[in-house]
């Protein structure tokens, strides 16, 4: 019989949850005597040792349950949780406060369901234990004096399950899950909070919250494409000037914008010689809002969002085009600026309309300073095409040469293609 994938109308069995968040304490401290005698005396102060929960945080969303719970010794955390239906989730944030005066580092991490080990969770349940970015726990993480890691939990009924890994009788779930602290030594490790490191779920709520002190432009993170290969994904811009509130104005370069670093593949902007409609009206366009995107996983997906792309036209057009994308390829002046540059381009209609990104500005790309603007092919300089047709021809459109200055081909050829997005 063909196996169904479960609807979320049908009338689930209730998973019963209860969790307690365990943080063991230990020390192996030497003893330190309080006196040092050097033609006087130096007072040492006791070291003190205290590592404990404090802050949970509920995400909004959360199905409802009864609030997580620090114990009195703030050591353990206690919540107890209903999920019904495929979709439910509760997630929280606790932080792991050292507050003493000596540094810290896990010493061990347990996971037990029904107080054994997990080997395997059941197939209907996502259970994690992170940081709240996303970055893995580790054993030998430090957790420095004076200083606080937020950890997040988070407990969920899958909805990419079959009919017949629903339980078929209500289940009461018992989970624990202890990190075990002890005093730091040579082998302690600090803990990678990089954008590189993090996850695209954790990326996406940082975005969306506003935290994103930790993210530089110009920080990478490697994304796999499938049967287009391993890629580079860059921050090419945080900002969002007021001019990216005026009428009219492409958000392409407004917000949090993520570019390809390197040339994902390559492909003609039409198939037949003409840039008539521009942008909106090209191959490029559905390529890279088809295959392109579809090549990224479903967890990046998640926090791309629509654009409105102002984009110029060709000779054969009167106006600008407006478009409404997932992905898009950048314009002239998005790349190159205009200010401070010694051959202003001068036929991108829609150049006043968009902005230098925040990248290509700090690298100070200009049409005459422009190597900060190369990409490259499986490891070489290569062409890759901008989205901006040439308003005094019909069949051409902009593209950014193998030394990172502009030229203009045909929509026939085949150039590099290197798409953005914005995360929101």
């Amino acid at each position: 019989m063909r196996r169904r994938k479960f609807s979320r109308r049908k009338k689930q069995s209730v998973v019963s949850i209860i969790v307690n968040l365990i943080l063991i304490l230990g020390i192996g401290y030497a003893l330190i005597q309080s006196n040092l005698n050097i033609n006087g005396t130096a007072n040492m102060g006791a070291p003190t040792w205290n590592i404990h929960w404090a802050n949970v945080q509920v995400k909004s969303g959360s199905v409802s349950a009864s609030t997580p719970t620090i114990n009195s010794a703030q050591t353990t955390v206690t919540y107890s949780v209903v999920l019904n239906v495929p979709g439910d989730y509760y997630e929280f944030t606790v932080d792991a406060v050292n507050s003493g005066t000596i540094d810290g580092m896990i010493d061990s991490i347990t996971s037990k369901l029904n107080g054994a080990t997990i080997t395997n969770l059941p197939d209907y349940l996502r259970y994690t234990v992170t940081y709240s970015d996303g970055v893995p726990l580790a054993v030998n993480q430090l957790l420095a004096a004076g200083t606080t890691e937020k950890y997040r939990v988070r407990i969920e009924y899958r909805t990419d399950i079959e009919l017949n890994q629903i339980p078929s009788t209500n289940q009461s779930l018992p989970f624990q899950f202890t990190v075990k602290y002890k005093q730091a030594d040579t082998n302690a490790t600090t803990i990678d909070h990089s954008f590189a490191n993090q996850s695209w779920e954790a990326i996406i709520d940082n975005v969306r919250s506003g935290n994103t002190s930790n993210y530089n432009v110009g920080d990478t993170k490697t994304v796999d494409m499938g049967t287009l290969g391993t890629h580079t994904l860059r921050i090419a811009n945080k900002s969002t000037p007021a001019e990216c509130s005026t009428t009219g104005f492409s958000q392409t370069a407004c917000g949090f914008v993520l570019e390809f670093a390197d040339i994902i593949t390559t492909h003609n902007m039409n198939s037949t010689n003409t840039n008539v409609g521009g942008w909106p009206a090209s191959e490029m366009r559905t390529y890279v809002n088809s295959d392109i995107y579809n090549a990224l996983s479903s967890e990046l997906k998640n926090g791309i969002i629509n654009t409105t792309v102002v984009s110029g036209h060709g000779a054969n057009d009167s106006s600008n085009f407006t478009s409404t994308d997932k992905l898009y390829l950048l314009s002239t002046k998005e790349v190159w600026g205009k200010e401070g540059t010694t051959d202003v381009i001068e036929y991108d209609t829609a150049e006043a309309e968009t902005r230098q990104l925040d990248y290509y500005s700090s690298q100070n790309v200009t049409t005459s300073n422009y190597s900060g603007a190369i990409k490259q092919n499986n490891g070489s300089n290569d062409y890759w095409w901008l989205r901006s047709a040439f308003s005094d021809y019909s069949n051409i459109f902009y593209c950014v040469n193998g030394n990172g200055n502009g030229s203009t081909y045909r929509s026939t050829y085949t150039r590099g293609v290197s798409p953005a997005f914005r995360i929101g």
